[in-house]
């Protein structure tokens, strides 16, 4: 039980990073020196994916390019005799892994994206992985864990975390009975509700693994929050027919779609990277001196 198929949602614009993606694909920003998208394929890879299906829109196509082989490149730096980076430069796709590219004709969702992917996936289980949603699944990626879990019950699992009450109504949460320790079955989905309306604490991030029942269900599942097909709604009729697991994975999530949780992972895995790290470290520390002689005087009393 192995999930080949790996579907990526990358049609959407990207607006709270403009200019910057005006005109290159939000998930090409780097993290240090490897764009969001490429650390998504590399988990999905790391589960056992083979196919991967990207559902793309107007201006992705440095995404295409990006896993595409550069002939050009890969001459100039074997000519040149730096294999270092031609390496780095092969192991972007490596061998034995396809990519298939669907457009999403309509901004419709995260639901109507998953939908589209359906001629692509056909009667197989597969994963659904968020680019934004970076997780540092710190001894074993993040859906290589869920893979475990799927192998062992063998049905939908999906990616939870607990967040602040203040955060809730930006996620679908759920409702779980206990299975396990850090794992429940999902009772009730909701999505974006207010903190007072909330099942829990627990909300969905963007890793799925997904049995095809969800294209059905898809298909008849009516526009919802913000007017768009919602995935939750989709899985909230499939607990109704499946098992629907949820799973407290273990490591740290960065949320690159906001600014500020882009700049957390450009910092994190800074201080982690091979080449640079140790420098870096450094001068964070520095840094940190010289913000902590910026910071306000307490005022003297009397």
């Amino acid at each position: 039980m192995r999930i080949r198929k790996a579907v990526f949602p990358v049609a959407g614009l990207g607006t709270r990073f403009l200019p910057a993606t005006k005109a290159i694909a939000k998930e090409m920003l780097p993290i240090v020196d490897k764009p969001l998208i490429q650390y998504a394929v590399q988990e999905a890879i790391s589960a056992g994916a083979e196919e991967l299906i990207f559902i793309t829109g107007r201006s992705k196509n440095s995404i295409m390019d990006h896993f595409d082989k550069a002939y050009e490149l890969e001459t100039e730096l074997e000519q040149r005799g730096k294999e270092k980076l031609l390496e780095i430069v092969r192991e972007v796709l490596p061998p034995g892994v396809t990519c298939i590219y669907i457009r999403q004709a309509e901004a419709l969702g995260l639901g109507h994206a998953v939908l589209c992917a359906w001629p692509a996936v056909g009667d197989e289980d597969f994963s659904v992985i968020l680019a934004d949603d970076l997780i540092d699944g710190k001894l074993r990626p993040c859906l290589a864990q869920m893979q475990r879990v799927y192998q062992e019950y063998g049905t939908s699992v999906i990616a939870v975390q607990k967040v602040p009450k203040d955060e809730i109504s930006s996620y679908g949460v759920v409702e779980v009975q206990p299975v396990a320790p850090g794992m429940g079955e999902v009772r009730r989905i909701v999505e974006k509700p207010k903190k007072e309306d909330a099942p829990s604490d627990l909300a969905v991030v963007g890793r799925y693994i997904l049995t095809p029942r969800i294209f059905k269900l898809l298909e008849r599942t009516p526009r919802g929050a913000g007017g768009e097909i919602q995935l939750t709604d989709a899985i909230s009729m499939m607990i109704q027919e499946q098992t629907v697991l949820a799973y407290e994975f273990e490591g740290t999530r960065y949320d690159c779609g906001s600014k500020l949780g882009y700049l957390k992972a450009n910092v994190e895995y800074g201080m982690k990277h091979a080449d640079i790290g140790d420098e870096f470290t450094e001068y964070l520390k520095e840094m940190s001196g010289d913000l902590n002689s910026l910071a306000p005087k307490e005022k003297k009393q009397g």
